[in-house]
């Protein structure tokens, strides 16, 4: 009912969470590479197992068991600390998920004609950090989050019906993005 406009408009978004999960990626290797003085490549392909867990179930808590394996086993990480800190980022550390809650803002925003200042980014920060605190690793755990951070940049709810139509194919990659997070700030 709303014309290929809105299409053309969820496709550039899709795009553009997709550029920011590989760029997200990026900063993982760049990390790795600073603070744990190990090669982003092979710490990429040993990950490969949880992550595609990860992207098949688009939840962080099924791919968490075998992180931990991974970690542990392939990468050399403690078990302490594998055990304590992979966990722990499942619940806290869910940066895919915040590029998705961030960008989601944004693009309702602007898609219903909304010029953001200063202060709404503000407030779409505070409140995406907040979110993904609080939110659930499961499939489509933003879309219940979501609705708080329009909430607060005063943007009507029924947006969320607009995002929920692709959700499926964006969570597979900020999933991976999550536990990959996870993995890699416990090396570091």
């Amino acid at each position: 009912t709303q014309g290929m406009d809105t299409l053309k408009g969820l496709l550039k978004f899709y795009g553009c969470i997709i550029f920011a999960c590989v760029i997200q990626y990026f900063i993982f290797g760049i990390m790795i590479s600073l603070f744990a003085r190990v090669s982003p490549l092979p710490f990429f392909k040993k990950c490969l197992g949880y992550q595609s867990i990860a992207f098949a179930t688009t939840s962080s808590k099924a791919a968490l068991g075998t992180a931990i394996r991974i970690a542990q086993e392939k990468l050399g990480i403690s078990k302490t600390s594998s055990s304590f800190l992979i966990p722990m980022g499942a619940t806290l550390n869910m940066d895919g998920f915040a590029i998705y809650l961030g960008m989601s803002g944004v693009f309702i925003a602007q898609a219903l004609g909304k010029t953001m200042g200063l202060y709404d980014y503000g407030i779409l920060m505070l409140m995406s950090t907040l979110g993904t605190i609080g939110g659930a690793g499961i499939p489509g755990g933003a879309l219940v989050v979501l609705p708080m951070i329009l909430s607060a940049l005063g943007l009507p709810l029924e947006a969320v019906a607009v995002i929920a139509g692709i959700d499926r194919l964006i969570d597979p990659f900020t999933t991976t993005i999550n536990i990959t997070g996870d993995v890699a700030v416990t090396l570091c």
